[in-house]
């Protein structure tokens, strides 16, 4: 399947594998790009049977972020001028937020693949997946300040926990490059690895094995648990488990393990 010439995404044992397609720019993100990315997120939202979901580039790079030409057109700026940026288009989130945050809000976990260069927006939005494996020679910068900008695709929300305050603000205030082993003691990818496709892909097959209910229901309180009080958390938990407990797929997962084979869950 393929959105506009930008993102095309296959699906293979219960694994959707979204690809930013735009090889020739190293994936950067014009009006289409931005328009694929989130079209492809949406379309997931809601596809039957996907159990996880990994995130890559084509090419070079994974995403070497905002297409600089596409500055001089009004329609990037939030359909119809600077103005537009405030206007909440996508829930929460105007457009450009969605490209990132897009991976955050699916019900299934997202992996995401980095190699090569992935600057200002391509960083934000991998950073929008789970879990993110990255290249050690990856060319990583937080490089909004550099045109005059800050990082505005919901960077501070995902950094948010992972990112220490004191060496993001060195970084955006720079604009300095990073490695993969550095965006990984940063905090800005997971693990670093010698094929991050191939680990993302592995993970993703991992995770497809497990109750699908299960991973969704832990992903919803990953996603909700940091604005919460540590009572609403404690009710959150306790709310998610009740919901699970004594389910087809919770009792599949307690019978297979006991008979030692693999399960069969039903997908929501």
């Amino acid at each position: 399947m393929n959105f506009l010439d930008r993102v095309s995404i296959t699906v293979e044992n219960h694994v959707a594998h979204v690809l930013l397609d735009r090889a020739d720019k190293m994936n950067a993100l014009d009006d289409a790009m931005f328009e694929a990315i989130v079209a492809a997120g949406h379309h997931l939202h809601n596809e039957r049977g996907i159990r996880a979901v990994v995130l890559s580039g084509a090419g070079r790079s994974f995403c070497a972020g905002l297409d600089l030409s596409s500055m001089g057109k009004t329609d990037r700026w939030g359909e119809g001028g600077g103005g537009g940026l405030a206007e909440r288009t996508h829930g929460n989130a105007n457009r450009a937020q969605q490209a990132a945050m897009v991976w955050r809000k699916l019900p299934m976990p997202v992996i995401a693949a980095v190699h090569g260069v992935c600057f200002g927006g391509g960083l934000q939005v991998a950073s929008g997946a789970d879990v993110r494996f990255i290249a050690p020679d990856a060319r990583l910068a937080v490089m909004e300040v550099k045109w005059g900008l800050v990082p505005d695709m919901a960077g501070y929300v995902l950094w948010r926990g992972n990112v220490r305050d004191d060496v993001l603000r060195e970084l955006t205030y720079t604009h300095r490059e990073f490695n993969g082993e550095e965006a990984v003691r940063y905090g800005f990818a997971t693990h670093v690895s010698a094929d991050p496709l191939a680990d993302a892909i592995k993970l993703a097959q991992e995770i497809a094995t497990k109750s699908p209910t299960a991973v969704r229901g832990a992903k919803l309180l990953s996603n909700r648990t940091p604005d919460m009080s540590v009572d609403e958390i404690l009710m959150a938990e306790s709310i998610a488990q009740h919901e699970l407990m004594y389910s087809k797929n919770q009792m599949e997962a307690v019978r297979a393990g006991m008979e030692k084979r693999p399960a069969e869950f039903v997908d929501p």
